[in-house]
């Protein structure tokens, strides 16, 4: 076997448990019940770019068709963390403002709970 041989192969395999390693990420933020607080946008966004990058670079500079497939698949996985987050933190924030004890409505279940 000739080292770039060997070199793609290994590429290959971590690029496969990197794309594997995203699904843990998004089950968290499926299950998280606090409109996943943790995740940071400009992180996420960062990487997003980043490998959006690399995929363009890849495919246009250096006919790199491997490289750009796996670059396109991070960003990929980078944008369904993004998008999974908004959606639960709008969900929450929902959620947050329907409870009765929310700032919001605070004063009107106040008054309906003291005329009860």
């Amino acid at each position: 076997m000739l080292v770039s041989e060997a070199t793609w192969l290994v590429f290959a395999a971590f690029s496969c448990l990197r794309t594997i390693s995203y699904v843990p990420q998004i089950v968290c933020i499926a299950k998280d019940r606090n409109g996943a607080s943790a995740i940071s946008y400009p992180t996420w966004l960062l990487w997003t770019g980043a490998h959006a990058s690399t995929g363009l670079y890849a495919a246009m500079n250096l006919n790199d068709v491997w490289l750009a497939v796996a670059s396109s698949i991070y960003a990929l996985c980078c944008i369904v963390v993004i998008v999974l987050t908004a959606f639960k933190r709008l969900a929450h924030r929902r959620t947050k403002d329907m409870s009765p004890r929310s700032d919001a409505n605070y004063q009107a279940w106040g008054g309906r709970l003291r005329a009860a």
